[in-house]
């Protein structure tokens, strides 16, 4: 492995000496080609939010709950798809798996670029083929672990925000450009003939040249770091951990809305105002994703804990004017609010990110005290390697959201004839949240162990 150019033995990032001289723009070079995977990753998971709304015009005779869960599977697979994704930076290197898990994503490109063009494809069939889209959401949880190696604590808030807003964006990129590209009958592969001028296959083919250059710049010039070298058993001794599951259900709130709500927002336009085009649910998302760095450097300054606690009750205000207006039908207030929603998931996505490292880091010094040096630097390694995983762990059962929202919207439409009681209960689960967050984090009480430490670490 020493002889291997793209492993990198010498790692100091909190060493300033190092850092300014060398470990910055290596830091730097890997977080963008990191960016670049990341944002193809997100756009394939999402692809389906945009088909899905226009199989009815194409000939799929499927009901509307049944277009909810073919935008819902790729977000539960996607989770599940989180759990080994955290651990195999570690495993195979970072550089190593970001070229993997960047190929395996023309396996639901190519197969919706097929499938899309048989009409008489049962739903099961379709399902099927939706869910090998969440493989694209297993990206995330690699890449986040890849760069928290790479970057000193003191940074971590901003460069994770800026990996995630990066990634998160391809969200908004999907929304965004899908539609425009499926009206253009240059990347006919399958000879097709399209419904309306609209070519459904080029939803996937249109990211297979992407993909190369993603692939081919992780190759080039992406690295491995043998300091994120752990063995499965360190890193599963996060799942013994309180604040592993503490902040995995808190992250269910903040990046399961975000995932979830832009799943469904295309789906949701088009059954609650016929008449609006869903080309505009791409501002949700994108909002979104550019407030996530905002909420990384905000927590940065003042804490995590306290930016993602006020986040809650921002969030919990955007959700009842949600459900004022599509209670009364007024598309403009249910944009205004909806995209406030969105800019709340943002600011809590990059706040709870912020909190992980902090808690690993603060709960093992804690532990270390009086050990001395030695104490100090074992325990910072092993909050390296913890944070790592738990950023990997968290983020897996966060993006659980991105199935049980638009789920959920299916159902509740199913059942009431509108989705008023999917955001009642998203509403409630906010407020949850917001008390985890106040008793865990914000509280100073000395029954409470290691919490008044965390909150002074500005968790």
């Amino acid at each position: 492995m020493s002889n291997d150019p793209t492993w990198i033995s010498d790692w100091r990032p909190e060493d300033e000496t190092f850092w300014n001289s060398t470990g910055k723009t290596v830091a730097q070079r890997n977080l963008i080609w990191s960016i670049v995977a990341e944002h193809i990753g997100f756009s394939v998971w999402l692809i389906w939010s945009i088909v899905a709304t226009k199989l009815p015009a194409a000939g799929f005779h499927y009901t509307t709950d049944q277009l909810f869960q073919l935008v819902a599977i790729p977000g539960l697979i996607g989770s599940l798809m989180r759990f080994p994704y955290t651990f195999a930076v570690t495993t195979f290197g970072g550089r190593n798996w970001t070229i993997f898990s960047a190929a395996v994503l023309f396996i639901p490109t190519f197969g919706l670029a097929y499938f899309v063009s048989q009409p008489e494809t049962p739903f099961w069939l379709m399902l099927l083929v939706a869910s090998t889209a969440g493989l694209g959401g297993g990206n995330f949880a690699s890449s986040m672990a890849n760069i928290s190696f790479f970057y000193p604590d003191r940074m971590k808030g901003w460069a994770l925000g800026l990996n995630a807003a990066g990634g998160n964006i391809g969200v908004s990129s999907v929304q965004l450009l899908t539609p425009i590209l499926m009206g253009v009958g240059l990347i006919n592969l399958y000879q097709a003939t399209p419904v309306t001028g609209v070519y459904l296959q080029n939803a996937g083919l249109m990211w297979v040249l992407p993909l190369i250059v993603a692939i081919a710049g992780a190759f080039f010039f992406m690295n491995n770091l043998t300091s994120a070298k752990s063995s499965f058993k360190d890193q599963l001794a996060i799942v013994k951990r309180k604040h592993t599951w503490i902040m995995a259900f808190i992250y269910i709130g903040t990046f399961g809305s975000f995932i979830g709500y832009s799943a469904a927002f295309p789906l949701l336009i088009k059954t609650q105002f016929p008449a609006v085009t869903i080309a505009i649910a791409f501002l949700g998302p994108l909002v979104g994703s550019l407030s996530r760095p905002l909420g990384g450097l905000l927590a940065d300054k003042v804490g995590g804990a306290i930016v993602t606690f006020w986040n809650f009750i921002a969030m919990g205000t955007a959700t009842i004017g949600v459900l004022y207006f599509v209670g009364i039908k007024d598309f403009t207030g249910f944009l205004v609010m909806f995209l406030i929603l969105f800019v709340t998931t943002g600011v809590g996505n990059g706040s709870t990110y912020r909190m992980i490292p902090s808690i690993f880091r603060e709960e093992n010094l804690r532990k270390a005290r009086g050990g001395g040096e030695a104490g100090k630097a074992l325990a910072l390694k092993t909050a390296g390697i913890e944070s790592g995983a738990a950023l990997g762990f968290i983020g897996a059962v966060g993006a659980c959201g991105g199935y049980l929202i638009p789920s959920g919207f299916g159902k509740s439409i199913a059942i009431t004839g509108g989705p008023a009681l999917a955001l009642e209960i998203y509403l409630a689960f906010y407020a949850v949240c917001l008390a985890l967050t106040w008793w865990f984090y914000l509280r100073r009480a000395p029954a409470a162990a290691g919490v008044a430490s965390l909150a002074e670490a500005r968790v």
